[in-house]
């Protein structure tokens, strides 16, 4: 049984949830993640979509991570951000933007976000990620 909740908890560990109107973006995302060894279970193209389907998973375990543009119809990723974390807190969430300066990672970390990353380091996303995650005894 131990050995059967261990596996069960890795994958559930390397979760993510990938946000983004841009359907190149996504898959550039995913291609990441996934070379990385995440497991990326679903995506959204907005920020309605995505609390929709936020709540079929089980957050905050899984996803483990929810990558997340700032720049969508409908709501803002520190809309959807702030929604999320109101009834899970500690959901971790990478913020992910074109547009990242001082003032809007200011207010990202003032709404619980996790983490925020440039989309012109998009290579870094599963590094930012694993840092976020606890470390795994493999």
């Amino acid at each position: 049984m131990t050995a059967t909740m261990a596996a069960s908890q890795s994958s559930t560990a390397s979760s993510v949830f990938v946000v983004d109107d841009e359907p190149d973006i996504r898959m550039l995302a995913r291609a990441f993640l996934e070379r990385a060894g995440f497991e990326v279970i679903g995506e959204a193209e907005d920020g309605p979509q995505a609390l929709e389907r936020f709540h079929t998973f089980d957050p905050p375990t899984n996803p483990a991570v929810v990558l997340l543009d700032n720049r969508m119809p409908g709501l803002t990723g520190l809309e959807v951000a702030e929604q999320i974390l109101a009834q899970h807190p500690t959901q971790k969430i990478v913020l992910f933007t074109a547009f990242l300066d001082d003032a809007l990672q200011k207010q990202a970390s003032a709404i619980g976000i996790t983490a925020c990353a440039s989309k012109m380091e998009a290579f870094r996303i599963p590094e930012i990620i694993k840092g976020l995650l606890p470390a795994t005894s493999e």
